[in-house]
């Protein structure tokens, strides 16, 4: 195998969560998704599907009514986006693995603002990138970006600058000044942008269109810009493997070759169901956002009063990002946690070296009372 495979680091995610997978006595808050079922209508569109034999290959692309009503949705929420500049894949990490094979050679510049996700800069190293982090820095809790840094950071060598906001795992999000002043300069240096905004609607500060600031907001059609989007978080699908892109037009029919050579295709019952969930988005993402806000205002109290604890609320996402004083190694302390305290939290080093010493804890409980008894172990084990 490639040495860029062999030398990949395992997920520490992973690695907690399969040290407590299968024990019942352990509250998991490890992975980033509700532990609410998809909304019965949704699975139901999918059954429908598959009872009428829908069971073929689709276009690559994805099918013509999913693509326009994902365009009807984007227009909603951004302005017009015409369908022809959107292409369905196999879930949200699909869709960044795509957009990386899109742009990324080997040998390539990649910019990516950390901590975020690892799966991010993963994909652009196993394009052979050279990956040059530009980290936000805490401050009370709250981690915030240096804009004048990363705009340093982008020179005319770098191909590709990765973003994520709202963030996972900080809540961390870019202003509209700021995806200004990030796009004008990618333009002057030539540099794509891939903008992971699959979380854009889970956003609790007031906004006119119920979104965090996107990148779509103050684009040019023919911008360097590629925007990731999924159905896992704003219509509860995570397990469904659906997501979308947003691209320049002229970059659409040759994703669909790139697609061919990957997956192909979505399946058709899958898309049927994602159709139905954008039709009747109404009645699934405002409440999902709004009982979010609830579990994070429930959450970030009762961690705060803990001893040691360094935190502060998220504007967005589905995560309490919080750092324990004297413990400098997260690995070892989320392990210990799932041993000793019955808790499933992700280590912060996951995301990036500079998030040592922090935990990731997923708030998207349908029981906010789980979230209170999770606190309360946390509590428990700390005294001790």
């Amino acid at each position: 195998m490639r040495d860029t495979v062999l030398n990949l680091e395992e997920s520490k995610i992973r690695e907690v969560a399969n040290a407590g997978m299968g024990r019942s006595d352990v509250l998991a808050f490890w992975f980033g998704e509700s532990d609410e079922v998809t909304p019965a209508f949704i699975r139901e569109a999918a059954i429908e599907s598959l009872s009428s034999g829908e069971t073929f290959y689709a276009h690559n692309l994805g099918l013509p009514e999913l693509r326009a009503a994902i365009s009807e949705y984007s227009a909603r929420l951004h302005g017009p986006v015409g369908a022809g500049r959107i292409a369905v894949t196999s879930g949200g990490v699909n869709a960044l693995m795509l957009a990386c094979q899109a742009v990324v050679d080997a040998g390539d510049e990649v910019v990516v603002v950390t901590p975020v996700w690892p799966n991010l800069p993963a994909q652009a190293r196993i394009m052979g990138a050279k990956l040059k982090p530009v980290a936000l820095a805490p401050k009370d809790g709250a981690w915030t970006l240096d804009l004048q840094r990363l705009l340093d950071a982008i020179t005319p060598a770098t191909r590709l600058l990765i973003v994520n906001a709202p963030n996972n795992p900080t809540g961390w999000t870019l202003s509209r000044a700021e995806q200004e002043a990030i796009l004008a300069h990618c333009r002057r240096t030539g540099t794509w942008i891939l903008a992971d905004e699959v979380y854009e609607r889970l956003y609790f500060e007031p906004t006119a269109n119920g979104c965090a600031p996107s990148f779509l907001d103050v684009a040019e059609p023919e911008d360097r810009l590629v925007i990731a989007h999924s159905f896992s978080k704003s219509f509860l699908m995570t397990g469904w493997r659906l997501g979308w892109l947003v691209m320049p037009p002229q970059m659409t029919h040759h994703m669909g070759k790139l697609i061919e050579f990957n997956t192909s295709c979505a399946s058709v019952f899958t898309q049927r169901a994602a159709v139905q969930a954008l039709q009747r988005t109404d009645e699934v993402t405002p409440r999902v956002v709004a009982h979010l806000k609830t579990c994070r205002d429930a959450l970030v109290p009762l961690l705060q009063q803990l001893p040691g604890v360094e935190l502060a609320p998220a504007k967005g996402g589905m995560y309490a990002f919080f750092k324990l004083d004297g413990f400098d190694d997260s690995l070892v302390l989320a392990k210990r946690l799932v041993a000793e305290a019955g808790i499933g939290l992700a280590p912060g080093n996951a995301f990036a070296p500079e998030a040592q010493g922090w935990l990731r804890w997923c708030f998207a409980s349908k029981d906010v009372a789980r979230l209170r008894q999770g606190v309360d172990r946390l509590a428990t084990w700390l005294s001790r």
